[in-house]
């Protein structure tokens, strides 16, 4: 009903949002810092996307996280104004 992908950007994710192709249509879901979206959203998702980190890194904040990850996904869909 919603249209689209549901992409779930988590640190439980296998792929990473640099390697994925975006579509104007995606939808981007960040869950809660404390502690991520709930399992059902998980299992309801087209996709998992994680931030690469260094080793021993323990997060980045999730209004950075999301301003990285749509900011990937609009220059990959030409969704920035002109």
């Amino acid at each position: 009903a919603r249209g689209g992908r549901l992409l779930v950007l988590t640190a439980k994710g296998a792929l990473s949002y640099t390697d994925y192709e975006f579509a104007a249509s995606d939808t981007l879901l960040l869950g809660r810092e404390s502690a991520g979206a709930p399992q059902a959203v998980h299992d309801a998702a087209d996709a998992r996307l994680t931030i690469p980190t260094r080793p021993g890194l323990r997060s980045i904040n999730v209004a950075q996280a999301g301003a990285m990850v749509l900011g990937e996904a609009l220059r990959q869909t030409k969704g920035f104004p002109h």
